[in-house]
């Protein structure tokens, strides 16, 4: 069995059981070098859009959520973006069969947030858009430590699992169950954001 296998055989028995997932190594130390080296990491992080809160009324309410992002075109992605794509799409067709899901897509965003950004906690399914069916964050801090923050936040059965935002790992939840939230950094903390889906993308609604 490869490593890929068996990364997503272990991601697939973990959402089973808890509903999520963490993964180290799902991108290596080359891998997240090109992605870091790209035009989107290097340039002013205020050169990019601020995230919104709601998809019909899209809101920009620095109380909630601090970062900046850039939503990813999968059909002009570079090419260090697109080995990754390629592996989430992997993984999904790997969990389609093993979970039987029936996810049809992937959309994902560039989430920069520099230092002091938080994110409040929240769900990632719209009241009225619920075809999110998990969550899918790769981070790219290479050098993270405890001191640095910045964890993401998971409530789970009357619970919280704080996980770091360390380079290369990628931690998968259910969109429709977990709610999170992104606690503030003493740095700028970078991710590839998305979510696997049982529609078709349509980047054109997103902003």
């Amino acid at each position: 069995m490869s490593n890929n296998n068996q990364q997503f055989e272990n991601i697939a028995d973990n959402l089973a059981e808890s509903g999520f997932s963490v993964c180290d190594g799902f991108l290596n130390s080359g891998e997240i070098d090109a992605i870091l080296d790209l035009k989107i990491l290097k340039a002013d992080i205020h050169s990019l859009k601020r995230a919104g809160i709601g998809k019909e009324s899209r809101q920009v309410i620095n109380e909630i959520r601090g970062d900046y992002i850039e939503w990813i075109d999968k059909k002009h992605a570079a090419d260090p973006i697109n080995i990754y794509l390629q592996q989430l799409q992997n993984l999904m067709l790997f969990l389609n069969q093993s979970l039987f899901l029936s996810m049809k897509d992937i959309e994902v965003h560039i989430a920069r947030y520099p230092a002091g950004a938080f994110y409040k906690r929240h769900l990632d399914q719209f009241k009225k858009d619920d075809h999110r069916r998990l969550t899918v964050i790769c981070y790219l801090n290479k050098n993270w430590t405890q001191d640095d923050g910045g964890q993401l936040r998971i409530y789970i059965d009357g619970r919280y699992v704080d996980i770091l935002p360390e380079a290369g790992r990628l931690v998968c939840f259910r969109s429709d169950l977990l709610e999170h939230e992104v606690l503030a950094a003493n740095r700028e903390r970078n991710a590839i954001t998305g979510w696997m889906l049982d529609q078709i993308s349509d980047l054109r609604h997103l902003s």
